[in-house]
């Protein structure tokens, strides 16, 4: 079936359509979960490719469909912020290779599991003629100290071999992504914006304020680093403290004062009810903590991960908009952050994406 001439899918046929979200941090997964609840609502035959903590927490949420074992990109991040990006940029022959082997994977996969649809989170190989294949992004324009227009054009020319491209925020500009998810060009294929794909419902009944929220994200070692930060300056902090450390599957454990408890990892029901409970909430700019987050209208603290332009710009866009109150790593003091939090004037963002998405699940235009 050539990409140019995928007839439309009838919305009253049943497909088996692959789910499959990078392995970069657990975001891609957990914006994949509204999408994986849509599908099953519609009657579709869900397979997920994962494996890892993306495996087991999309387990949490989906006990009964089946996983497909899909390696990861394997990036690697270092500690110091100026050499991340062109660490990165030094890496992308390992991310085209990885992207050679989905390609091969998934010509295996569609004709073993009789696959109709693919919907990729960000993983550039995951395209067939023999199928519909959606890629999912909200970085149409990749921020980066080094090579923006080159990596600009390798991004389009990777997005181009899908049949449509959905992007999870609104069209009306600025959105929540800024230029990120609004560039000046836009890629070749159809793109859709499907609004903001977060996996809470925001409650109208409010919640008694009971601690302050800390959330955990992201690659090695910064999520490490950050974390023993803010451990050593709760030794000064004594009203109750929540901290969800965004490992899911791991055991370890923290030595804690009598004012804070540590969790290792809470599935979306729960972790909707603590956020609702909380003061503040302090997370990394993530763009899946910022659509979650900013769903439940909660004041939130983002501290973008060293290094990443994404989280960067995503930050001060946000602080420009009075969406969030934002700062960075190596400056942040939990005293005086919240202090600064506590008189900045929060706005809300007020948009309503549920017709966006389903409209988009049934594949009919």
């Amino acid at each position: 079936m050539d990409k140019k001439k995928v007839e439309n899918i009838k919305i009253n046929v049943k497909k088996t359509v692959l789910v499959a979200p990078l392995d970069w941090g657990l975001g891609h997964a957990t914006r994949c979960i509204p999408i994986i609840y849509g599908l099953l609502k519609e009657g579709h035959k869900v397979l997920v490719a994962a494996e890892g903590p993306i495996k087991i927490l999309l387990q949490q949420e989906f006990q009964d469909i089946e996983y497909l074992p899909l390696k990861g990109y394997g990036i690697n991040y270092n500690k110091t912020q100026s050499s991340l990006s062109f660490k990165i940029i030094l890496q992308i022959p390992k991310i085209l290779k990885a992207i050679s082997f989905e390609r091969r994977w998934l010509k295996e996969i569609i004709i073993k599991n009789k696959i109709d649809i693919v919907i990729s989170d960000n993983r550039f190989g995951l395209y067939n003629k023999k199928v519909f294949s959606i890629f999912i992004t909200h970085q149409l324009l990749i921020k980066s100290s080094y090579l923006q227009e080159w990596l600009q054009k390798l991004n389009y020319q990777l997005i181009s071999k899908f049949n449509e491209c959905w992007v999870p925020d609104f069209s009306t500009i600025p959105g929540l992504a800024g230029e990120l998810s609004h560039p000046k060009k836009m890629p070749a294929i159809p793109a859709r914006y499907i609004g903001w794909l977060s996996r809470f419902k925001k409650s109208e009944e409010k919640k008694e304020e009971k601690h302050l929220l800390i959330l955990l994200s992201g690659p090695e070692p910064q999520r490490t680093i950050l974390e023993k930060k803010i451990v050593v300056q709760l030794e000064k902090y004594f009203q109750p403290v929540l901290i969800v450390r965004g490992l899911p599957g791991n055991k370890s454990s923290l030595e804690t004062k009598s004012n804070v408890i540590y969790i290792n990892h809470l599935p979306s029901k729960e972790l909707e009810e603590v956020i609702l409970q909380a003061t503040f909430v302090i997370a990394r700019s993530g763009y899946s903590s910022v659509m979650d987050l900013l769903k439940l209208k909660k004041k939130v603290i983002f501290i973008p991960t060293p290094g990443q332009t994404e989280q960067e710009y995503l930050s001060q866009h946000l602080l420009k908009q009075k969406l969030a109150y934002c700062i960075n790593q190596e400056t942040f003091d939990l005293e005086t952050t919240l202090k600064a939090a506590g008189s900045f004037p929060y706005t809300c963002f007020h948009h309503d994406a549920t017709p966006l998405l389903k409209e988009a699940l049934l594949f009919n235009n």
